[in-house]
């Protein structure tokens, strides 16, 4: 998630375009391609209050200092008490986003900031837009960003007149992270380094010269992690302009709004998108992480594809995780639910204890090869190959190749993930014949003649 700043100064009266020629632009349905000319929404903005908006000491590290030229409406109320949110969110519980947003800039004035990644977030913008209250937007710049999403980036400020704020990762942390483990670790290792190193600390950095901030959460972008989102709440995660706990509130004015209705009122209100939305991308992050996602698929399987289908978070909004184990870094049997029916379950294929596939690992000469599926029955992907797996297992039997399956979640997770490479599930290995160490299949496709064609070119 690319994460930035921006003003937007108060506008008094109305704006005019019957002096002005109307651009032509090319539209896909009501939305604007990126690479036309934008135009405003012509409608009057309420009159507020302004002052100057200085820079404090205290807050050169922050992202407020780039923000010292734009105005701010005079306030009475810049936060609230710590015990009022929880009342908060319920009152709001039924609120429209535009009577969150409104009142979230009402709330905190020149110390909210919008967390823009470039994706469905622009209705976050057109929003505050529509209240007519001056707003600031920011972003993170990972340097891995798609060439569309820096497009959008443009278009939007051209089409509100506003200035992103863009934050970017310490250029030491990421010299460090590429040359020691290169430019794709998080493919190996998980993504959590790389998120942190280019967008988790840059993120603390800009919050720690507000008060509040918005996202563009909702409940039903990933249901094992965000489907408890409140539409305001004391931020779990991150500390702000006060320090310390509590000293900073998270608004997620859409936290209730599905997907389907943002895009309903982005093509509505006819502003930018993404254009990789046009093919087939839904949740867009960094380029090397982020792909498009297949009819009848969850917007976030697009994201992280090849780690656990649980938890789909970069640490942006890790407080959403209740459990760490969820995330892939524990071992907690909370993830491998007992009541869950177990897969693959089938004649042609056995079931191997620890005992068993350490055995397959000591072995340096087999009587025959095996094909071992690393599998968890909760995990949607699994249960996903699981009809292609049985029919591999059928048309193996009595070629001499074994298929086995091995529980790898829960207690056996580590032993996986350090002696069976295990870095998501499903993973899957050939044990070769004459070999001491496994081979791991290293296509996301398991369709039956993928695999088998896996098989036949090592056995």
């Amino acid at each position: 998630m690319a994460l930035a700043f921006t003003s937007s100064t108060a506008i008094h009266g109305s704006l005019s375009s019957s002096s002005h020629q109307q651009p032509i632009v090319s539209q896909l349905g009501n939305i604007q391609l990126l690479d036309q000319p934008n135009k405003f929404l012509n409608f009057s903005q309420r009159r507020c209050a302004v002052k100057p908006l200085y820079a404090e000491p205290k807050r050169n590290e922050s992202i407020v200092p780039s923000a010292a030229t734009f105005v701010a409406p005079e306030v009475t109320e810049k936060v609230i008490d710590a015990e009022d949110f929880e009342k908060l969110a319920k009152d709001l519980e039924n609120a429209s986003p535009l009577e969150i947003m409104d009142n979230a800039l009402e709330k905190f004035g020149d110390d909210i900031a919008i967390a823009f990644s470039g994706a469905e977030d622009v209705a976050l913008i057109e929003y505050a837009h529509l209240t007519g209250r001056p707003f600031r937007v920011f972003s993170l710049d990972t340097g891995r960003l798609n060439p569309e999403t820096y497009q959008l980036f443009d278009a939007v400020e051209k089409h509100y007149g506003i200035h992103i704020e863009y934050m970017f990762p310490d250029s030491v942390e990421v010299q460090a992270l590429v040359r020691t483990k290169g430019l794709f670790s998080f493919y190996e290792d998980g993504h959590q380094e790389c998120c942190r190193v280019r967008k988790v600390r840059p993120l603390r950095r800009a919050l720690k010269g507000l008060r509040a901030w918005i996202t563009g959460q909702r409940k039903d972008q990933s249901p094992g992690t965000r489907s408890e989102v409140p539409v305001v709440q004391v931020d779990p995660s991150f500390e702000g302009l006060d320090g310390g706990s509590g000293s900073l509130v998270k608004w997620n004015p859409v936290a209730n709004v599905e997907g389907k209705d943002i895009w309903n009122f982005l093509r509505a209100m006819n502003v930018p998108v993404n254009s990789l939305h046009l093919k087939g991308y839904v949740s867009i992050g960094c380029e090397p992480c982020t792909r498009p996602v297949l009819p009848g698929q969850h917007e976030r399987e697009g994201r992280w594809w090849w780690e656990d289908a649980k938890a789909k978070e970069c640490g942006l909004h890790k407080g959403n995780i209740k459990d760490e184990s969820v995330n892939g870094n524990g071992n907690n049997a909370t993830q491998a639910n007992d009541t869950v029916a177990d897969i693959f379950d089938t004649k042609d294929i056995v079931t191997l204890s620890r005992p068993g596939v350490e055995n397959l690992l000591k072995l340096e000469d087999r009587r025959e090869p095996w094909l071992v599926v690393l599998y968890a029955p909760w995990c949607q992907f699994c249960q996903a190959m699981e009809g292609s797996y049985v029919e591999l297992a059928e048309k193996l039997g009595g070629s001499g190749v074994k298929v086995g399956k091995f529980r790898a979640d829960g207690e056996q997770k580590t032993f996986a993930q350090q002696e069976l490479q295990l870095g998501s599930f499903p993973t899957i290995l050939f044990f070769p014949k004459h070999a001491s160490q496994p081979i791991k299949y290293p296509s996301e496709k398991r369709d039956v003649d993928s695999l088998l064609a896996f098989v036949n070119a090592l056995r």
